[in-house]
């Protein structure tokens, strides 16, 4: 028999289920709002389809042992976070729980997954987000209120580049996401943050691999609230770094076929492009000064650029920028041919020094010839005197400027460029205009 009350928190109680799956089950229940959180035999769950008085709800933990007079308590609301500057320094998990010791969260809460910012109080991206990673801010310049994604292979080091990023970049909050992590990779992350004494600036959200993996789905909403608390209530440029988004659609996938949904291509659901729009389309430089720029990784299987996952991440985002590793170096370089930034020409040249467009371009055609030098070379070709020049630099590049643990500023990286044409090639080698050659020619 069906029972209803209200406690005394006004959290309404059913006891019928009519139908359990492997993640969800469905009772039978009024006044119930959708996404609204749930308690199912004291485990987390919430509303994620409502058919007149059948209320589906997905349980983050499973169903193994619930039984059909189970005791469910609706919350009367959706997942919230606490919003305050009392977020700051501090990791918390999916359900904006702390995990590092310390106190509760006291601020106002907040119902995470909101609507995206309006266009019209939206500003058109212009200001620099310099990361001191030299390969992103010389040939892929990211621009506040820009979404970009890492596309990386899963050996690659993208965790140790997510890090750097956020104990480089110029801006005034960072916030990191952390979806399927290894416990190695959370206290990485965690000792990195605290010996830097970088934990002034820095707030992460943690879902570990001994967590529930749908878990994941509420990381990147947590996140992003936070996010949205500091770039609207208090005018900062907030940087979110997500981490990997590969996995939050793995945790879409396994929802979705746990209640039986047709898939789509490569087993993901029908909405993963909305899924997908609704985080990243977050992204916004807001006319009071605060915005919200988001970089997210998204591994790769076996380079696999046309699963459906980097395959739909491509026509949301504003470019992407790849890992890889550079044999020659022996090291995990930002790679120039695959990586791009729809927003640099924003900036490059208008917030970063006035030869920087040029010396960019110079890079990458030389950059180019060296591949084409390289290919003629294991053909058994003859090479040029400039295709031996061009090897020399190329080697120099990838190891001085596009390497991923190269930290210097944009005058410096820029500076560095010139040195390697003066070292490498004439002055008439290099196509770039000659007032600039005559300032920045570095003897």
């Amino acid at each position: 028999m069906q029972t209803s009350k209200d406690n005394k928190a006004f959290q309404k109680v059913f006891t019928k289920l009519t139908n359990i799956t492997k993640a969800t089950c469905t009772v039978t229940a009024e006044g119930v709002g959708n996404e609204e959180m749930a308690v199912v035999d004291g485990r987390p769950a919430q509303v994620v389809k409502i058919f007149g008085d059948q209320v589906t709800l997905q349980i983050f933990q499973g169903t193994n042992g619930i039984a059909t007079n189970s005791e469910v308590i609706f919350t009367g609301k959706p997942p919230q976070l606490k919003v305050g500057d009392d977020l700051i320094g501090r990791f918390f998990n999916a359900y904006g729980d702390p995990i590092d010791n310390g106190p509760e969260l006291t601020g106002k809460a907040i119902d995470i997954g909101g609507p995206t910012v309006n266009p019209v109080r939206r500003k058109q991206p212009s200001e620099l987000i310099a990361t001191g990673i030299a390969g992103i801010d010389l040939n892929n310049t990211l621009v506040s209120g820009q979404k970009i994604p890492f596309f990386a292979d899963p050996d690659q080091p993208f965790n140790q580049v997510l890090a750097d990023v956020a104990l480089r970049a110029q801006v005034d909050r960072i916030i990191l996401g952390g979806m399927g992590m290894l416990l190695d990779d959370f206290l990485f992350y965690k000792r990195l943050f605290e010996e830097a004494g970088a934990m002034d600036k820095i707030i992460c959200f943690m879902n570990t691999t001994e967590d529930a993996p749908v878990e994941r789905l509420l990381i990147p909403d947590m996140a992003l609230t936070a996010a949205e608390y500091f770039a609207v209530e208090k005018n900062e440029k907030v940087l979110v770094l997500l981490t990997d988004m590969t996995l939050y659609c793995d945790a879409l996938s396994i929802v979705s076929n746990r209640m039986d949904q047709i898939p789509t291509k490569d087993f993901m659901p029908g909405s993963l492009y909305s899924d997908l729009a609704k985080l990243y389309e977050k992204a916004a430089q807001f006319p009071t000064g605060g915005s919200i720029t988001i970089l997210a990784v998204t591994t790769l299987s076996g380079g696999d650029i046309t699963h459906a996952i980097p395959d739909n991440t491509g026509y949301i985002t504003e470019g992407q920028l790849f890992l890889r590793r550079d044999t020659d170096v022996s090291k995990t370089i930002v790679d120039p041919f695959r990586s791009l930034s729809r927003l640099k020409q924003l900036v490059i040249g208008k917030k970063t020094r006035e030869d920087h467009p040029q010396v960019m371009n110079a890079c990458i055609r030389l950059f180019s010839d060296a591949a084409n030098a390289k290919t003629k070379l294991e053909n058994g070709f003859d090479l040029t005197d400039y295709d031996k020049r061009t090897l020399n630099f190329a080697k120099e590049y990838s190891k001085d400027i596009l390497a991923t643990d190269i930290n210097i500023d944009t005058t410096e990286m820029l500076d560095r460029c010139w040195r390697q044409y003066a070292a490498h090639f004439e002055k008439h080698e290099l196509g770039i205009k000659q007032d600039l050659i005559d300032k920045y020619w570095k003897n």
